[in-house]
């Protein structure tokens, strides 16, 4: 079904606004989640809503926060979310990033006491706007077994890179540390297709292609999905996306992260509180003058779009071009949301007493 940004965005809000959210809130938690949906990354975006619902019914998410800074130096801070939603407890920290950016050059916060912040890119283009450049990541439910282990220990955490550009759009550079994110594999179950190989094991470490493996003890595999292409690399990848978000904050970080789904109990055990986030902006003119990086920016996104390429029909990608034609697309012709996903918030909707999702 396509559905009108208009129409979406205000289904989503009213969502949160019976949830309980302050009115700047759900303003600000259906900002995020439309971007994902704009920019074609279907997982993160309003299909998570029943999610965040289930886990806000589960008294897992605090609709109304206490957000706050409890550890500061004049570049640095720790972030205490109070379980709130992690679409709104991100941005806050990220404004507190950019405010000492725009002071002292670079701002870096390290954030507890979240929840499922949505695309790191959302937060990471913050920073952009402010001719800063923007970083964002954060670590999730063990899902991801390290290289050699058929263990979950490490969730498919995400980092995004953004920079500002002149005549061009931002450079975003914005993934998952692992082979796939789990948000590929939710949308596979929802149309019945398989995965490739490569992106899952079985509980005995064999590749598998079924979506569903997680289900019955099996893993994501490390960015580089076995050791021979490089698995290890994503295995540090996402070790340093863990340390940074939850070591450094006083959140839960590997294999006692929260899982996102409701069904499923947080373990018992604790060494932190909730899940983490990491956040930093840094002023472009704290190293060159902005206009000459952004110029620069320009000639390095000309130069690989002008690259040589294996086939004629296809063209080198820069990092965030598809999401933007996607974006571009979208906002004119409508969002496509699957009908499994449309029925599920229609009920969700019929719960909370909020207006159901039509189409075009």
């Amino acid at each position: 079904m396509l559905i009108t940004e208009h129409a979406l965005r205000n289904f989503t809000e009213n969502i949160f606004l019976a949830m309980g959210c302050s009115a700047e809130h759900a303003k600000l938690a259906a900002d995020v989640l439309l971007l994902a949906d704009l920019r074609g990354i279907d997982s993160h975006g309003v299909a998570r809503l029943t999610g965040y619902v289930r886990l806000w019914e589960k008294q897992r998410i605090n609709a109304t926060p206490d957000i706050k800074i409890v550890h500061q130096t004049p570049t640095t801070a720790t972030v205490d979310g109070d379980a709130g939603l992690g679409l709104v407890v991100a941005p806050f920290a990220m404004q507190v990033a950019i405010d000492m950016a725009d002071k002292y050059g670079s701002g870096w916060v390290s954030i507890r006491n979240s929840n499922h912040f949505g695309i790191a890119g959302y937060h990471a283009l913050m920073a952009v706007e402010k001719d800063m450049i923007g970083i964002a990541m954060t670590n999730a439910s063990p899902l991801v077994a390290p290289t050699f282990s058929n263990e979950r220990l490490l969730g498919t955490n995400p980092m995004c890179y953004a920079f500002p550009a002149g005549k061009y759009p931002p450079l975003i550079v914005d993934m998952a540390t692992s082979a796939a994110a789990n948000g590929k594999l939710e949308i596979a179950q929802r149309s019945g297709k398989q995965v490739p190989e490569g992106w899952i094991q079985d509980e005995n470490g064999n590749y598998t292609t079924d979506p569903h493996a997680l289900k019955s003890g099996g893993s994501l595999l490390p960015l580089g999905s076995d050791r021979e292409h490089g698995s290890h690399k994503g295995f540090g990848l996402s070790a340093t996306v863990d340390i940074l978000s939850a070591v450094l904050s006083g959140a839960n970080y590997g294999p006692w992260v929260p899982p996102f789904v409701a069904f499923l109990e947080p373990p018992t055990d604790p060494v932190g509180k909730g899940i983490g986030h990491f956040l930093g902006a840094m002023r472009v003119d704290g190293f060159r003058p902005a206009d000459e990086f952004k110029t620069h920016m320009d000639n390095w996104i000309q130069r690989f779009k002008s690259a040589s390429t294996v086939d004629p029909s296809q063209k080198v990608i820069i990092p965030g071009e598809p999401e933007l034609e996607a974006e571009i697309d979208r906002k004119k012709n409508g969002i496509p949301v699957v009908d499994v996903v449309v029925s599920d918030l229609n009920e969700l909707a019929k719960k909370l007493g909020v207006s159901h999702l039509t189409g075009l």
